[in-house]
């Protein structure tokens, strides 16, 4: 999703200025860009990849031209910080179900915190966290969005070219649907009755969960426009799908995306569609 049109605009006498930076996560965003191997040094050709620690302690100092953003804001410190970036960044893209939807760590939205941190650690009064975890949107404008858990190392390839060369990303918006039909996938949820996310799951894994027989878990979030009021009420009456368990598949790698956020709320709340 394009939140605001700011491009990379490098000096014609250097190259761009790239800067990768992690929060609240996993680092397997981050290690998708290293997966790429190859394309990676032909990228080099063309970037100043000046800030990116899991990659190299060499740091460069800002303006950067691209920042590209992996984790969630779970701390004030976090906040704090990614203000920072922002105002080193002529345009940030966030990358991973935590930048740009809390991610697992968002399940403690649905709980009560500081009950978690006096049960799990001995001294809870040594922890200095939020109540909530939040997608990068929610505290600076981002300029694009990049889903998935973790992202399409080709997809992200896709996003930093656009910003190199000043147009909009390609990354369908569509469902995963799309890619097992693309696929010739049969459909495990009319074939098997297996429970699917895929109708309301942004495409980018190239369906690999339906590819052997099981459900899409949603890793790559909402796609554009889902209708998850319908899939609840196709899970429970033809699937026969208990409540928890639907909840439990709104809250998962994205759990505090807004559209699966707010039906896990309705069904929780018992104000769900039959």
């Amino acid at each position: 999703m394009v939140q605001h049109s700011r491009t990379v605009t490098g000096s014609p006498a250097q190259k761009p200025k790239l800067a990768v930076w992690k929060f609240a996560s996993c680092d397997g965003c981050q290690l998708s860009l290293l997966d790429c191997e190859d394309e990676l040094l032909q990228l080099a050709d063309h970037v100043e990849i000046a800030y990116f620690m899991e990659a190299s302690s060499r740091q460069q100092a800002g303006p950067y031209d691209l920042s590209l953003v992996e984790g969630s804001i779970t701390t004030a410190e976090d906040a704090r910080r990614i203000r920072e970036v922002r105002a080193q960044s002529r345009a940030l893209v966030t990358i991973g179900a935590c930048a740009t939807a809390g991610g697992i760590q968002a399940l403690r939205n649905f709980a009560d915190v500081d009950e978690f941190i006096a049960v799990v650690y001995a001294h809870p009064e040594y922890i200095a966290t939020l109540k909530t975890s939040t997608p990068i949107s929610a505290h600076v404008p981002v300029d694009f969005e990049l889903h998935g858990c973790p992202i399409n190392k080709k997809q992200l390839l896709e996003v930093i070219s656009a910003f190199l060369h000043r147009r909009r990303p390609q990354v369908p918006p569509h469902s995963v649907c799309i890619e097992c039909k693309l696929r010739g996938n049969v459909c495990v949820w009319v074939a098997h009755g297996t429970p699917c996310m895929g109708p309301v799951t942004h495409a980018g894994c190239g369906a690999l969960c339906p590819t052997y027989n099981r459900g899409c878990y949603g890793c790559f979030g909402p796609k554009e426009n889902p209708n998850t009021e319908s899939l609840c009420h196709w899970w429970r009456s033809e699937l026969g799908t208990d409540k928890a368990t639907l909840i439990e598949n709104l809250r998962n790698f994205n759990a505090s995306a807004p559209v699966f956020d707010a039906a896990s709320r309705r069904l929780e709340q018992g104000s769900d569609k039959k």
